[in-house]
Parts: structure tokens; C-alpha cells; sequence
């Protein structure tokens, strides 16, 4: 679905939310780009800002035209952008993936402006309770949290931020990541088209399967 639509309702998704507060002509980084889905929708949302993005893979050929790309292992790697780049900062479904999370947010603090933001979005924690899909639409999406093998472990909202304020960022907001429209199918979904990669994500999104904070680079 193309977030253009969502324009004029961007409180409609939790991510299109945070990303439509980005000042105007600024500046986005994105942490985890993998293979741009995302990222494409952000410039659908943004056709205005500036985009980069860094992965220890990804596809950057996908991606949005201009975004400045750099291969990185956030495990140890220092990210090669000056200090104080970027207006926002996006990491979705990366730090669950890492041993330490810690050096990622450092790099993420010392790259965003002052004032800047930074939106951090992981699965959340009772994802280690839920079913594996079975059936017709096994393998279509991850619905136990070890339904990943490449999961490390789950990250708690409260360690998400007690990481992020000894890295420097303050939590303005944590929550519960949502696209609405998407939830408010769940219940069609699973009736019309139960066996389906549609109907799982919607359920995702139904019982709030992600869990995300907002947290603030302070100063000057």
C-alpha cells in the first residue's frame, strides 16, 4: 500500500506517525534497511526529506533514489557519518537481532542533531508465547519470536530505555506499534482469508505484536 495515502491521516500507523514529524527538507537515517520496503515508504510519506540508510547486507539497488547507503555491522562498527547528521533515526527489528544493543545507540546518539529523534521498534517480549503458523501459510511470517533464527532475545520497552538514556537519548514516548487500518481487518481477514500472509499480519497488528519508544537527543 503506498503511504501517500496516509498523508492526511499519518496517525493511521505508528511509523508514519513519527516519520511525518520530521521537519521539513530534513533528514532521515534508517538502521536496518534489509531489502527498502520500509524505506520506499517513507519516501512515498516524504518525498521531501533526505534519505540514508545502513545494513550489513541490504539491497540498495531497491531503495529509494539518493539514499546515501553504507554497509555496516552494528555490532562494531563506527557508522561513517559526521557527528549531529541526521534530524531522525529509525530502527525497526534490528536490536533483537544484536548481542549489545548499546554500541548502536551510541552511534545513533552521536549522529542526530540536538532535538533530534530517534524511533526504535522491536517485538515485543509475550511474542515468545505465540503460536508458529502452521498450515497452508507456514513460513509466510514470523509469529513466534523464534520463529526467527537469527533472534538473539527479546528486548523489553524498560531496557530499550534505560539503554537509550545512558547512550544520551531521552524516551518522549513507548508504546505499542499499530497500523489501525490493518488491525481493524484482522477480524474479516480471519474469516475471509484465513490461510493467508495478509490475515497474519493483520492479527500482528490486532494484538499489538511490536512495541516501540521515541527517544530524544537533548542539548544544544
Amino acid at each position: 500500500m503506498n503511504w501517500k495515502l496516509w498523508r492526511g491521516v499519518p496517525w493511521i500507523d505508528t511509523r508514519s506517525a513519527f516519520v511525518s514529524g520530521v521537519p521539513a527538507s530534513g533528514s532521515l537515517l534508517d538502521l536496518g534497511s534489509s531489502d527498502g520496503g520500509t524505506l520506499t515508504h517513507f519516501a512515498e510519506l516524504r518525498a521531501d526529506i533526505s534519505l540514508a540508510a545502513a545494513d550489513i547486507f541490504g539491497n540498495p539497488d531497491a531503495y529509494p533514489r539518493g539514499t546515501d547507503f553504507q554497509r555496516a555491522d552494528f555490532e562494531s562498527d563506527e557508522l561513517p557519518w559526521q557527528d549531529s547528521t541526521f534530524d531522525a533515526i529509525t530502527c525497526m527489528h534490528v536490536v533483537e537481532h544484536l548481542s549489545n544493543p548499546r554500541h548502536l545507540l551510541r552511534q545513533s546518539a552521536r549522529l542526530l542533531k540536538p532535538g533530534g529523534r530517534m524511533y526504535i521498534e522491536t517485538p515485543h517480549p509475550e511474542t515468545v508465547t505465540m503460536r508458529t503458523v502452521t498450515g497452508k501459510a507456514a513460513g509466510c511470517v514470523t509469529m513466534n519470536f523464534h520463529d526467527d533464527p537469527t533472534h538473539v532475545r527479546p528486548v523489553p520497552i524498560a531496557e530499550l530505555e534505560r539503554l537509550a538514556g545512558e547512550c544520551g537519548l531521552a524516551t518522549v514516548r513507548s508504546g505499542t506499534s499499530r497500523n489501525l487500518l490493518f488491525a481493524a481487518s484482522y477480524p474479516v481477514l480471519r474469516v475471509v482469508r484465513p490461510e493467508t500472509r495478509k490475515r497474519y499480519v493483520a492479527q500482528q497488528h490486532w494484538i499489538g505484536w511490536s512495541v516501540f519508544i521515541i527517544a530524544e537527543k537533548r542539548g544544544r
